[in-house]
């Protein structure tokens, strides 16, 4: 990983340009997003359900019966739109919510079998738009992509607004 040393000197020489707008990893990465939900929408049009949305419903798929703190670390996105995204999922009939059995305060989230149903119907137009988003790439730059993807997410993950806890 390296030493804190290292990682300062790395930080103060970077081995990048950054002078013109399309050399920005930050500018890239954004305008990846935008690419991304744009191919999104266009192969999830028949559900009517967001990217943060279909992610909620696969963490609660796999992770059935968490409180909206432990879903703002499981997903990455703040308290504020969590509640709103539940909220929303929950007048759609996607999603139950309950209070907890181990504290009246919070309230436990579950898929409900309409959810399952919906996210379960998806799953070919979600993946369709991953593909097409990686497509560009030689299928094992793909790979290589995603890996160092998931390595600036974890190696930054302390700047987000939210930390995000990944579970293997």
């Amino acid at each position: 990983m390296g030493t804190v040393t290292e990682k300062k000197a790395a930080v103060s020489n970077p081995t990048i340009e950054t002078g013109h707008l399309w050399q920005r990893p930050g500018f890239l990465i954004r305008r990846l997003n935008q690419i991304h939900v744009a191919l999104f929408f266009e192969s999830c049009k028949d559900f009517a359900i967001t990217p943060v949305q279909y992610g909620l419903l696969t963490t609660l798929s796999e992770r059935p019966g968490l409180d909206q703190t432990s879903l703002c670390a499981e997903v990455g996105v703040d308290r504020t739109t969590m509640a709103d995204v539940l909220r929303r999922l929950e007048e759609r009939g996607l999603v139950k919510r309950e209070p907890s059995p181990d504290d009246g305060r919070q309230k436990i989230a579950n898929i409900s079998v309409k959810g399952r149903r919906v996210m379960n119907e998806m799953y070919e137009s979600m993946r369709d738009a991953q593909v097409r988003f990686l497509a560009p790439l030689a299928p094992e730059e793909r790979v290589e992509f995603v890996r160092m993807m998931m390595q600036l997410v974890e190696g930054n993950n302390q700047y987000g607004r939210t930390l995000l806890k990944h579970f293997d």
